[in-house]
This record gives C-alpha cells, sequence and structure tokens, in this order.
C-alpha cells in the first residue's frame, strides 16, 4: 500500500500555524516531520504568496494567516483561506485574521 497524505505540506504548515501563530520552525518542521530547513521554506512560500505575515516578536517570530484569501485552485466556489482551515481544524483557530486585519 502506497503512503500518501490528503494535504500538502503547505496546508498541513498553515493549519500548524493557524493553532499557534507563535510555532518556531522546528515546532512545524516536527509536526510535519520534516526538516528545518523545508519548514523554512514553506513558510517562506506562504508568505511571500501572501497567505500569512510574519511579524518578530523579540527573538522570536509570529504568524497571522491572511484567512481571506481565496484558495490558490480554480474551483467554481472560490473558498477562502479560513473557511477551509475552520472546517479542517474543527474550530476558529487563533491565528486567523480577516481581511481588515482584525483577529477574528
Amino acid at each position: 500500500m502506497s503512503s500518501w497524505t490528503f494535504l500538502s505540506n503547505h496546508g498541513r504548515a498553515l493549519l500548524c500555524i493557524a493553532r499557534d501563530p507563535g510555532a518556531r520552525l522546528r515546532d512545524v518542521a516536527s509536526d510535519l516531520g520534516i526538516t528545518e530547513r523545508r519548514a523554512y521554506g514553506i513558510v517562506s512560500d506562504l508568505t511571500e504568496s501572501g497567505y500569512i505575515l510574519k511579524s518578530k516578536e523579540g527573538r522570536r517570530n509570529r504568524y497571522e494567516v491572511r484567512a481571506h484569501r481565496t484558495l490558490p485552485e480554480l474551483m467554481p466556489s472560490q473558498r477562502t483561506l479560513g473557511e477551509v482551515l475552520e472546517l479542517l481544524s474543527g474550530s476558529g483557530p487563533a491565528g486567523l485574521s480577516s481581511r481588515d486585519g482584525r483577529l477574528e
């Protein structure tokens, strides 16, 4: 039997960050079973694409998921990132923000 996951590492990283906006790259890597270098690449991809914002709090990074962004897939009905993360997590994750930047 082949081994595969339903969500990509990018999607899984978003869930991890939405659950814990203060997660370290080490935490993301551990949760996903990947290297810190790969976690850095994924978080950089998500930041450059505008799906998360990264800010400094002291010596650590803090992330904010931009929940209003639509998914990159071409779908007949565009779903926002926040809608999908809420569905997958079963509740409103702590690190989601609305279009105007307020935490939901």
